[in-house]
């Protein structure tokens, strides 16, 4: 058998059981290879499974219109359905590559169907240039794992996993130049690939040549050491995972106290498979030390947090909690208007727009952060008294000074009133606290202040948080 007729029934084969199938379209010569593949399979098959593309267009190149031009032609001639998706490229987290990367995934993850499949075409010399590059970075078996044939896309937080499939691994980029020369395929050159400034392509074009002429099998030698890796990993995963179901709590917290049992490498291998379960990328040694030492091992009443990219580390109650990064809403007071139309000119006041008085009191209130909708109900709830004619009504954020709420008999700070409590220190600065001119009424949902106690005889509001 050649290896034309290998290389289609060894994607044909991986392909078993899916009849979905969303292809990364460049219009490349890697992609355009693989996308010629599957039009052949499809075919043969005689549609068994639905084939389509997608071109995400970065923007980074004066000929990328052209691009996008050559990829309609070219799936209009396959009769291939085809989205197109521009993005815009911020580079200052991560540099151009790994912006266009991320923004890649972002796009795949939100176009693909249920049930579909996404397919790219990275190959065999992409996988040795992986595996040179977490090399250079000091990577261990996760990264040096480079790149899996068969993966599921969690990472940044994707709107849901995802499977992506790379079929083409196996294969070197003089395979595919091959097959490309035998079917006359045309496809597009990136003129920013032979710029030796990105790692990448150094790495192509100077470093590579020169280690397949000393040793030609080299890329097929280090596809191997990154399958060797892989393994190791997948084999840790077995072997950690009953220990990591103990220490994770049903919301995703990390016990603190069950790691301080193991050595510092168990507890690093551990960290890492909580953090990837999450979708977190990798973090690097000395993130994961600055973690224990600034984080877990700081003093019993502090609240420690560790900012990990867009993420945040927080420890509270011995639990380590992974959070996303969050905007700050403390400065913000929002109207509830109330009983009558109001017209407040205040600065620090957020109108709500054509906001209409019911009978039953006041408009649901939105709120800010994507925390979910304030609304008073006709029972149940937490009930407070009702505000009077010239009180006005506001919701605001972030607790401070001495509170006295009901049941206890003294004032207490904010800080050791949330302690007792048992709130979060992140949680905190989110909860709703209700206002009446500048008295606090209760924090809605946890506390009711002496001021907002209903007296005997009084009908009193019943409010409800509806959290998103």
């Amino acid at each position: 058998m050649n290896k034309e007729a290998t290389l289609l029934q060894h994607v044909e084969k991986q392909l078993a059981g899916h009849t979905g199938l969303l292809v990364g379209f460049s219009g490349g010569l890697d992609s355009t290879v693989l996308l010629h593949l599957l039009t052949r399979i499809r075919d043969s098959r005689h549609s068994v499974f639905h084939l389509r593309a997608i071109h995400i267009n970065h923007g980074l190149s004066p000929a990328a219109g052209a691009w996008t031009g050559h990829c309609q032609y070219q799936c209009k001639q396959w009769q291939v359905p085809l989205t197109i998706v521009p993005v815009q490229i911020d580079a200052r987290d991560y540099g151009i590559e790994g912006a266009a990367r991320a923004a890649r995934y972002q796009v795949f993850a939100q176009h693909l169907a249920a049930k579909e499949l996404l397919l790219t075409a990275q190959h065999q010399d992409d996988q040795c240039e992986t595996f040179l590059l977490a090399l250079k970075r000091g990577s261990g078996p996760a990264g040096l794992s480079s790149m899996a044939r068969l993966t599921t896309l969690t990472q940044n937080q994707l709107q849901r996993p995802c499977q992506l499939l790379r079929p083409l691994l196996a294969y070197s980029r003089t395979d595919l130049a091959r097959y490309a020369q035998q079917h006359q395929l045309c496809y597009v050159e990136d003129e920013s690939n032979q710029d030796a400034r990105f790692d990448r392509n150094f790495l192509r074009l100077r470093i590579l040549p020169l280690l397949q002429q000393r040793w030609p099998h080299f890329a097929q030698a280090t596809a191997r050491s990154a399958n060797l890796c892989a393994e190791q990993e997948q084999l840790l995963d077995e072997l950690l995972a009953p220990t990591l179901d103990q220490l994770q709590h049903s919301d995703g917290s990390l016990s603190t106290e069950g790691l301080l049992r193991f050595s510092e490498v168990k507890r690093n291998a551990l960290l890492r498979r909580w953090l990837s379960g999450q979708g977190v990328t990798m973090p690097a040694r000395d993130q994961l030390q600055r973690l224990w030492k600034e984080v877990v091992l700081a003093r019993v009443d502090a609240t420690p947090h560790l900012q990990c990219g867009q993420y945040q580390l927080h420890r509270f109650r011995q639990r380590l909690y992974l959070l996303t990064s969050r905007i700050d809403i403390t400065e913000q007071v929002l109207l509830w208007p109330v009983t009558r139309n109001l017209a407040i000119e205040h600065p620090n006041y957020l109108a709500i727009e054509n906001a209409v008085i019911k009978k039953r009191g006041a408009e649901d209130l939105v709120l800010p952060a994507n925390l979910g909708t304030l609304k008073l109900l006709a029972t149940g709830g937490q009930q407070v008294r009702a505000p009077t004619a010239d009180e006005i009504v506001s919701v605001r954020f972030g607790l401070q000074g001495e509170v006295k709420i009901i049941g206890r008999h003294r004032s207490r700070q904010s800080k050791k009133l949330w302690q007792e409590l048992n709130v979060p220190p992140w949680e905190r600065n989110r909860i709703p606290l209700l206002y009446f001119n500048e008295q606090l009424i209760a924090a809605i949902g946890t506390f009711i202040t002496q001021e907002g106690q209903i007296k005997a005889g009084e009908q009193g509001w019943h409010l409800h948080w509806v959290r998103n």
